[in-house]
């Protein structure tokens, strides 16, 4: 068992890294290297903007490397408690960002034309207790009158059409969904945005951002020393560098992944007959999909730690055992994979994306990042030279998360909660 991301060991290395000293000006630099750092690069460059992207690690090597690869509509809360806390308005404005972010994923692996294994498959919520499907037919009736005429309720009589096994109660399909492979894709978007002229770094922790005036500042990294006019911070929960701002109003929380050993066509269209992208309603819950080369991929938030070798290898266990409990039918398969990565949570599970002392911003996709951080850097090129009214996120306060220095040390304690909810609920 391989304690690596399946995405990131079945991609190619990006092949196009500047290796040059660090010097000069350029319109934006980018600090991360993620889908919404490379989407803005990609689109900065598109529109004749000098453009360097600087990545601590390897491109596209985080979250965007190491996610459960689904790409859907629909927010991180249930719609219609949703639309109930801040009215229907804001909440259908809120659902249809997400429709629109998975529309421009579709378009950008269209006009690049990266090869990434896409697929459209949709995504079906799976109701893990009787009362679950309960909550699953409410937010059905609001999202067809409000906002997604096209989805579907599965009573549990009809739940095999969709999985075979007998853990759920019925579901909730949302059509408006795809898959591709994540590595390959964030690969080609970075492929994409040096072609047109972005100049992209590996290996280059930002160390300083000093304040020139206005937007400038001195971007400070130990490959040199760079003036940008904007920058723009798509650095997710990343531990690296002068962002304690950000890090006090992100929790960064633990989600582990496992990858089967291939299990062939035949078996894989019997356990998931529509292929779709798969979740279920407990809090602690477990998400799946197929891979193109027929894995079974399957995660969750197995634990509530940080991601590291040994984290994960715990996990592991705990993701096998819940799989084996899903699918009795594979527990002997092999598993192949087995990683973590950290999900970027805000408070209330909304992204945040703006400027906060001239530094310009996005992220805090919290679970959702696929589509939404190749959406907003797309959005934040248009944020960053006056377009702010672009950025559906642009009235949400983000105030630090009480107790929170950049250490969750808390994670335990919400660990606790969940599991107690998951109980009781």
């Amino acid at each position: 068992m391989k304690l690596d991301s399946y995405w990131l060991d079945t991609a190619p290395r990006f092949s196009k890294p500047a290796h040059e000293p660090l010097a000069g000006r350029v319109d934006v630099a980018v600090v991360g290297g993620g889908f919404t750092g490379l989407s803005a690069a990609l689109e900065l460059a598109k529109r004749g903007k000098s453009v360097t992207v600087l990545e601590a690690g390897r491109l596209a090597a985080q979250a965007s490397g190491r996610n459960g690869g689904h790409c859907n509509t629909g927010v991180a809360q249930d719609y219609a408690s949703l639309a109930a806390r801040l009215g229907s308005e804001r909440a259908s404005e809120f659902y249809r960002a997400y429709a629109g972010a998975v529309e421009t994923v579709k378009s950008i692996i269209q006009e690049e034309q990266i090869d990434c294994d896409l697929r459209h498959s949709g995504k079906i919520k799976l109701a893990a207790k009787p009362q679950h499907f309960d909550s699953l037919a409410k937010s059905y009736e609001v999202l067809k009158r409000e906002v997604d005429p096209d989805v579907e309720l599965v009573p549990r009589e009809r739940i095999r059409e969709e999985i075979a096994s007998d853990g759920f109660f019925g579901g909730l399909v949302q059509r408006n969904g795809m898959q591709m492979h994540m590595g390959k894709f964030g690969v080609g978007l970075g492929e994409a945005a040096a072609r047109r002229g972005a100049r992209i770094y590996e290996d280059t922790p930002v160390t300083g951002l000093k304040p020139l005036g206005g937007n400038a500042f001195e971007v400070q990294t130990a490959r040199g020393t760079l003036r940008a006019d904007r920058v723009l911070i798509a650095t997710g929960t990343s531990q690296v560098g002068p962002l304690q701002w950000f890090r006090r109003r992100i929790a960064p929380v633990g989600s582990f992944i496992v990858a089967t050993e291939p299990l062939g066509k035949e078996r894989l269209d019997a356990l998931l007959p529509t292929r779709r992208s798969y979740v279920t309603t407990r809090h602690i819950g477990n998400y799946f999909r197929a891979t193109p080369d027929e894995r079974l991929l399957f995660g969750g938030r197995a634990r509530f730690a940080m991601s590291n070798p040994r984290s994960d290898e715990k996990s592991g266990r705990i993701l096998r055992d819940g799989l084996a409990a899903y699918f009795p039918q594979l527990a002997d398969v092999r598993i192949d994979y087995c990683w973590g990565g950290l999900v970027d949570m805000t408070a209330d599970r909304l992204p945040r994306a703006g400027q906060h002392e001239g530094l310009f911003y996005s992220m805090g996709y919290s679970g959702h990042g696929v589509q939404m951080s190749v959406h907003m850097g797309r959005v934040m090129a248009d944020v960053m030279f006056g377009a702010a009214a672009r950025n559906p996120w642009r009235t949400l306060e983000w105030p630090a998360i009480p107790g929170h220095f950049g250490r969750a040390w808390f994670l335990p304690l919400v660990g606790a909660y969940y599991r107690l909810q998951d109980v009781l609920h």
